[in-house]
């Protein structure tokens, strides 16, 4: 589903991310980690074109689209109906005056998603899928907590019919509970879906129940990568060994 060689993202010339390969397959999982400047959030907008003032060399294949030399037409073909982007904190994309049903009904419609007498059952099955009420379809964001505004940002990538979410770190503003509830959603969609996951995040201790792969970043460049229980159980790269000392 996505397939990266050689990429290299520079600003006014200054490298800031450089990743040799990065592969996520279909109902995958493949982590980047990090600590902040590090370069993760800059991959992973890259992989939809969303750097604009950047200069992008190397080869970015998202769901058969060639991210570099796709026209801005095609690139909105597969931006939310194929491959979706997840971010920290999504309740700061939702209008405070648009009720939650009324938002995804106007997505659906701008993609093309099924037939006007389709959308409440399409929209109900992607909210029922992350264990949300139907009825919050109904509420205002500012009625709902951070975790269900995260898992209504997933929903919404559902009924879309997604079959890639890029996930920036989903579950940093969450508490523990709300994280393994997003969490056990996002598991789940891979397994019954076949969903490709890429994860950003800096929570070592969240990559290794979900993660099956992981690239370490620092700086902007890889410094280690492999299986991830390997990376997190035997690092060979010093950098890897301060972040997981560093956990609680």
């Amino acid at each position: 589903m996505i397939e990266v060689r050689d990429l290299q993202v520079r600003y006014a010339g200054r490298l800031v991310a450089d990743v040799p390969e990065l592969d996520v397959g279909t109902g995958e999982c493949v982590a980047i980690v990090g600590e902040s400047g590090s370069g993760k959030s800059t991959t992973l907008l890259s992989l939809l074109g969303l750097t604009p003032d950047a200069e992008i060399s190397g080869h970015i294949m998202v769901c058969g689209v060639d991210v570099l030399t796709a026209s801005p037409r095609h690139l909105r073909a597969i931006r939310g109906a194929r491959v979706a982007l997840v971010m920290q904190s999504p309740q700061a994309a939702l209008s405070p005056a648009t009720r939650l049903g009324v938002l995804m009904r106007r997505a659906l419609k701008l993609h093309g998603v099924g037939k006007n007498h389709r959308l409440d059952e399409i929209m109900a099955d992607a909210v029922e899928a992350v264990m949300l009420d139907r009825e919050i379809l109904r509420r205002y964001p500012h009625e709902i907590s951070g975790g269900q505004a995260q898992r209504f940002a997933i929903a919404l990538a559902i009924a879309l019919g997604a079959e890639v979410i890029l996930a920036d770190e989903p579950t940093s503003a969450l508490d523990v509970t709300v994280q393994a509830e997003v969490v056990g959603v996002l598991r789940r969609l891979r397994q019954e879906r076949g969903l490709a996951l890429l994860l950003v995040s800096h929570d070592l201790a969240l990559v290794s129940t979900i993660a099956d792969r992981v690239l370490v970043m620092r700086d902007g460049a890889v410094v280690e990568s492999g299986p991830a229980a390997r990376v997190l159980a035997e690092p060979s790269h010093p950098y890897t060994r301060e972040l997981l000392e560093a956990l609680p």
